[in-house]
């Protein structure tokens, strides 16, 4: 099922593996996905590709500077024939959710997506309301140098399991994507490969793969070394760090392995922590690089070997 799902999302969202399996990691590890890049890459048909392909249901949020809160988690309507206020579902009221351009509106409205992406629930008029599971986020972002953006605050960065970037296709690729479009190829026309019930299932499969002592004790040196590092503002979070492990599990899954490895944890170290981690303006400054600067860490890390 996990080889058919990924052959159906490649077939539609050309080229990119990595970043089409990560965004697998993620669902599987019960996580949200932001992807930043430039308009025009494929941000939004990887989110419909994979909802269609799920037979999950799917929402779309097209977030502009005049979106409000309630747009997001809904609202409580009066009813004159009642008497009585009744909830009128919001856009996150799906199992799939495509927050499109989410650095485009205001903060207020982005914090509304914080307790829906922690808890699995919104609250509105103080009542409470479940989410539908599976449930996941895929927000789009273009980059902050773009105008009428507003930057995410860190709080809403660290609710995201991975930060990705897709980027331009290479040249095979960008042919086969313009034959697929003279052909007519769309994702209307995809079928489902598993359903919400395959997910829910692999969701609990991912809780049962295990870590040892060694390797949680790595994954923990990894946090640490970024808590050390000068060039950072904050260090990794504990959350970040049971987003790690989590999705460490998540990828051995996905590898068909009942256990962690070291690689696991490095493969996916980067998506997750990257987007956490801000460069001191002495960094800025020295033109330091994130990824380059974890990489380091991460072979400082002492890998064990058991």
């Amino acid at each position: 099922m996990i080889e058919a799902l990924k052959k159906q999302i490649q077939e539609y969202f050309v080229g990119k593996e990595e970043v089409a399996g990560n965004v697998l990691t993620c669902l599987l590890a019960g996580g949200h996905v932001l992807l930043e890049d430039v308009p025009g890459v494929g941000k939004t048909t990887l989110a419909r590709t994979l909802a269609k392909s799920l037979e999950c249901d799917f929402g779309r949020i097209q977030f502009t500077p005049d979106t409000l809160p309630g747009d997001v988690t809904g609202n409580s309507v009066y009813n004159p024939k009642t008497g009585e206020f009744t909830y009128r579902e919001g856009a996150v009221m799906h199992q799939i959710v495509l927050a499109d351009e989410i650095n485009r509106t205001s903060p207020k409205t982005q914090a509304s997506l914080l307790e829906a992406m922690s808890e699995g629930q919104v609250t509105v008029d103080g009542k409470t309301y479940p989410l539908p599971d599976p449930f996941m986020v895929i927000a789009t972002q273009n980059p902050v140098e773009f105008l009428g953006t507003y930057p995410l605050p860190e709080a809403q960065m660290d609710r995201f399991m991975m930060k990705l970037s897709i980027g331009y296709p290479e040249a095979e690729e960008e042919l086969r994507l313009a034959r697929n479009f003279l052909a007519g190829k769309t994702v209307e026309e995809i079928k489902g490969v598993c359903t919400a019930d395959d997910v829910r299932r692999m969701k609990k499969d991912v809780l049962k793969v295990s870590l040892s002592d060694g390797v949680i004790k790595y994954v923990r040196d990894v946090i640490s070394l970024t808590r050390q590092e000068k060039s950072f503002v904050l260090g990794a979070s504990p959350r970040a760090m049971l987003s790690l492990i989590r999705a460490s599990q998540a990828r051995a899954y996905l590898a068909g392995r009942e256990y962690v490895k070291p690689d696991d944890v490095k493969a996916v170290a980067i998506p997750v922590l990257h987007h956490r981690l801000n460069l001191t303006p002495e960094a800025k400054i020295r033109k330091e690089v994130t990824d380059r600067l974890l990489k380091e860490l991460i072979l400082k890390a002492k890998v064990p070997m058991e």
